[in-house]
């Protein structure tokens, strides 16, 4: 389970959003069309999960997200084939989705950490006993303690 913390604390999240250009101001919008066109070197205008996967690890550097892989599939499905009505199908990121994908990526990464840190049996579970140890954890995570209390009602938190 320390693996993913590590990871997530090797990248902080202000290291994270400056390699990752999912915001939608103009020098991120040029940014991140750069990156598509560095993403995508056959220029077909869309990308694959393996061209995703490549560029985080050669063009973006990022070695500790690469490593998540659950991470990058997740953001790589909820991004792909939001914009219905493409060409191309619902089994690639275009360029118009690329934005969603770089934004997806950063939540789960960051959700990954997270549950790698719980997950202390490494069965990519979460039993009641790892739950009530993360508590603390989640709280201080941003996730509102009240919240968690009516996830998992038999805690008193």
């Amino acid at each position: 389970a320390a693996k993913g913390v590590e990871a997530f604390e090797k990248m902080s999240i202000g290291a994270l959003a400056a390699k990752i250009p999912s915001g939608k101001s103009p020098e991120e919008k040029a940014r991140r069309d750069e990156l598509f066109k560095q993403f995508d070197p056959n220029g077909n205008g869309y990308l694959s999960l393996a061209e995703v996967d490549k560029g985080i690890r050669d063009i973006l550097g990022a070695q500790e997200i690469y490593d998540c892989k659950p991470a990058i599939i997740r953001a790589f499905n909820a991004a792909k084939g939001v914009h219905k009505g493409t060409t191309v199908g619902d089994n690639y990121v275009t360029r118009s989705e690329f934005r969603l994908l770089l934004a997806y990526l950063k939540e789960y990464f960051k959700l990954y950490t997270i549950f790698d840190e719980i997950d202390t049996g490494d069965d990519r579970r979460v039993d009641s006993k790892e739950f009530a140890k993360a508590v603390p954890l989640l709280v201080h995570c941003s996730f509102r303690s009240r919240s968690l209390g009516q996830c998992h009602p038999s805690l008193c938190v």
